[in-house]
């Protein structure tokens, strides 16, 4: 019978935003593709580092404990490593005790294209073009930013945080914003007079939306065991403020999502929020919001108006 993936929330992460690769794409970048590959098969029993992801990864895997007849989590290793390059990756993998025991290997060819045969929802990558090559493809991708990772190995939670337009929803709010020169005004009136039209699903909204269903899992666990440590948390944070706060409801309520905490902040730093609610993984299509971020993960979902330059905007019209 074939493993039922389909079944399954399925993250495909990369080597390089899963473990540090800084060392060893130094290397490649050196001396090249073979001196890259002995040097991995050198230091194949040497664990490589944590990677940006890698307490996002490690954590939504411990929901396999809490249902472990389901084990509902799957992560698949997807990198343009050699296959012999990739063993030291899962070596690493065994000395950190993960649960991931599938990948895809592609010996420097792109790989995105095999995303929806895994059934992933997201693919998380610490490499821009391959990110932004999955997304114009149209499927769910980030790059995973540079920054110091620091993993409380006491701190079981996983704590979610999402940007709302262009990540949950799509960017039409945006694109309107956009059109109308950044007039507030204008922009506040149109979403009041759409505040009961529900925004289209953006890249990122079927994974919240099975987070979502895990945490509606995890609450019927605490009503049958009020002992029961939940593991997930979600937060949107978002630019917005009222009057354009009420589409942002409308817009979870008819994609069936339901989250923790929302931050309508009207353009206050969203790094104020951050800062206190330390997400694991953070979700933004705004390099503005992401850039200045320091010890919070981030992800970029180069997605939409955002990451389009004025020229290509004019183009099209």
């Amino acid at each position: 019978m074939p493993y039922p993936i389909e079944k399954k929330l399925v993250i495909a992460v990369s080597t390089s935003a899963l473990f540090d690769m800084e060392e060893s794409d130094s290397i490649y970048r050196a001396k090249g593709i073979d001196a890259y590959r002995k040097y991995q098969e050198r230091m194949i029993n040497k664990p490589l580092g944590k990677g940006v992801a890698f307490p996002f990864i490690k954590r939504i895997l411990n929901l396999n404990n809490s249902f472990p007849e389901d084990k509902p989590i799957e992560v698949v290793i997807f990198s343009k490593n050699s296959p012999e390059s990739g063993l030291r990756a899962f070596r690493s993998i065994a000395h950190y005790n993960l649960d991931i025991s599938r990948a895809c290997f592609s010996s420097g060819k792109s790989n995105f294209q095999y995303l929806p045969a895994f059934n992933a929802s997201l693919f998380l990558s610490a490499n821009p073009e391959d990110t932004k090559k999955a997304i114009s493809a149209g499927f769910a991708a980030g790059t995973v930013l540079e920054t110091k990772v620091i993993d409380d190995e006491n701190d079981t939670q996983l704590r979610l945080g999402f940007d709302f337009d262009g990540v949950i929803a799509d960017d039409s709010s945006e694109q309107f914003y956009k059109e109308n020169q950044g007039n507030m005004s204008v922009y506040h009136h149109h979403e009041q007079e759409l505040a009961s039209n529900p925004l289209s699903e953006g890249p990122i909204g079927t994974l919240l939306q099975k987070i979502s269903f895990f945490q509606r899992l995890e609450n019927a666990q605490v009503d049958k065991n009020p002992n029961y440590k939940k593991i997930l948390s979600t937060a949107i944070i978002t630019a917005r403020n009222a009057p354009a706060h009420e589409r942002v409801v409308t817009t979870l309520k008819s994609l069936n999502i339901e989250v923790d905490d929302v931050f309508f902040l009207g353009g206050i730093d969203k790094t104020r929020i951050l800062n206190i609610l330390r997400p694991h993984i953070f979700f933004d299509d705004q390099m503005v919001h992401l850039d200045h971020l320091e010890n919070i993960p981030a992800v970029h979902i180069p997605f939409g108006i955002a990451n389009k330059k004025d020229s290509d905007i004019v183009e099209n019209k």
